[in-house]
């Protein structure tokens, strides 16, 4: 095995969730993260707690889609419901045997799932927000279909895994604490330059450095924008896969908060479909500021792509509660923009040129 498994393992129980002796831990990963799994389970034993594994199998997913009947689909997961609610730590592992899985599944059943399981999501992500909550950590894991999305050798992509999660959070840590406390400072942002011309409030919000406690790799800044204040337009440069669904060439026009104007190059059928979740997905839940300077190459998974230094990213939906909320949705769909021609402002002063910090 390789011995950045263990090192892996060893860091999200000691590091990212800091587990304490006798408490419930969630492990939830599919059969592609084995290993890592495995060791994950010996951590938590050596700990004193107590781990309950959730298995993914690949073709589950495609199955319950062609397959499951309405009722199916609207029943919502209770029993997971009570056995989170009954845990203190939850361990999500992002891998995929195939990214393209859902593509030929009606977009319409997702979504409808997705308002069934709502309050699934809402509970792993802001639970830890609240006395006695869950504290969670999603993490990545290197695998071949990952690998492939990325344009690279397995080989390739497990040092460039490895090498963004395994670093020294705690001085990172620092540097992510001095970003924040800019923006916490500040009240009105303006992203200018090539491909943007967007102006938003996040005054009164919580900014969060993500410092490799609640994903890894951590690596960004992220705030709730007030919801109705964004005015202008922003084209995407980066592509996202969601739910099997590729969109690229994003495009968004707000006024008062909300996409009045859309288009997409690529999957601009999918895009309308999310926007139409519900009411609140036509504004934006968040917006992030990507840190990590481990990660330079974009590869098509979130998790690492939302790091990625000298970009930022907007979320279509939900706005989190650590945030300070202000929009409820059923999705939360982040976009990628890269800011090597670009500007971001705050009230009224650039605090990053082309990428690079100026503060």
């Amino acid at each position: 095995m390789d011995p950045r498994v263990r090192k892996l393992a060893q860091q999200t129980i000691r590091y990212s969730l800091n587990v304490e002796k006798g408490s419930n831990v969630i492990i939830s990963g599919g059969e592609e993260a084995r290993e890592f799994i495995l060791e994950l389970y010996k951590e938590v034993i050596l700990r004193g707690a107590y781990p309950i594994v959730n298995m993914k199998l690949n073709g589950m997913n495609d199955f319950y889609y062609k397959y499951a009947s309405d009722e199916q689909l609207n029943k919502f997961p209770d029993l997971l419901m009570d056995q989170l609610k009954k845990s203190q730590y939850y361990i999500g592992i992002n891998t995929s045997g195939n990214t393209r899985e859902l593509s030929n599944i009606d977009p319409k059943k997702i979504m409808m799932r997705k308002k069934v399981t709502k309050p699934i999501g809402e509970y792993i992500v802001n639970s830890a927000d609240k006395k006695d909550g869950m504290k969670r950590v999603t993490i990545g894991f290197p695998c071949s279909a990952l690998a492939q999305d990325a344009g690279m050798s397995l080989n390739e992509y497990e040092n460039f895994v490895f090498s963004a999660c395994l670093i020294d959070w705690k001085k990172f840590g620092r540097r992510m604490d001095r970003l924040s406390n800019v923006f916490e400072k500040g009240k009105e942002v303006w992203l200018k330059g090539e491909g943007v011309d967007l102006k938003f409030s996040i005054e009164g919000k919580n900014c969060v450095p993500d410092k490799g406690e609640e994903n890894m790799p951590g690596g960004e800044v992220f705030m709730a924008p007030i919801r109705e204040s964004l005015e202008g337009w922003i084209g995407f440069d980066y592509p996202r896969v969601v739910n099997g669904n590729k969109i690229s060439g994003v495009k968004l026009k707000f006024e008062k908060g909300k996409i009045v104007e859309y288009s997409a190059d690529e999957g601009e059928d999918f895009l309308k479909e999310l926007l139409n979740t519900d009411e609140n997905a036509r504004y934006v839940g968040e917006f992030g500021v990507g840190c990590n300077p481990g990660i330079k190459k974009y590869t098509n998974d979130l998790l690492f792509d939302e790091k990625l230094d000298g970009t930022i990213h907007l979320a279509l939906g939900m706005a989190y509660e650590q945030n300070g909320g202000g929009n409820d949705s059923a999705i939360h769909v982040d976009i990628v923009k890269d800011m090597k021609k670009a500007k971001i402002f705050l009230d009224g002063k650039v605090i990053q040129e082309n990428g690079k910090w100026r503060v």
